[in-house]
């Protein structure tokens, strides 16, 4: 059995670990890099890191509805096309003493940077704000490497 079996052998069918068996846990989850008609990018300000849109995949959601839905709740913004696949990231981190995978589905987006941006102040988002590339000096030297992954999937020019 493979890592991945093994731990979806102790999950339940919302996802969630059964506390039985201490085990591996896997995450799945989805986000967006979300582009306005300028071609800015944006990026949200959480727990003193810069990062995109994302979030845990619902029971019964796909990885495109849950994409969409955490733009929405995290940025406020309700105008949010959907627009292509960009790649999956794996990370692990330590939760409760149990090693958790977390599998994130990123897809492009598009959304009208007219709109207002309200971040989701009780996912400890403090800051959004729309960069152009030649402002993603500063987010890249304070961001997740999956971060830069997206961005580099999507075409943006990474040093």
């Amino acid at each position: 059995m493979n890592t991945e079996e093994e731990a979806n052998r102790n999950m339940d069918k919302t996802g969630e670990l059964n506390e039985e068996e201490p085990t591996s846990r896997i995450i799945r989850a989805a986000g967006g890099l979300v582009q306005n008609e300028r071609e800015e990018v944006l990026f949200m300000y959480r727990r003193n890191k810069w990062d995109l849109p994302k979030g845990k995949i619902d029971a019964g959601e796909s990885p495109e509805e849950c994409a969409v839905r955490e733009v929405q709740e995290e940025t406020g913004m309700q105008e949010v096309i959907l627009k292509d696949f960009l790649l999956i990231t794996h990370h692990t981190y330590e939760e409760n003493g149990k090693s958790i995978l977390k599998e994130t589905h990123w897809f492009r987006m598009f959304a009208s940077g007219d709109q207002e941006l309200i971040p989701q102040v009780e996912e400890d988002i403090t800051g959004l704000k729309w960069i152009e590339q030649d402002g993603f000096a500063e987010m890249i030297q304070n961001t997740y490497p999956n971060i830069l992954e997206v961005l580099k999937k999507a075409g943006y020019r990474i040093p």
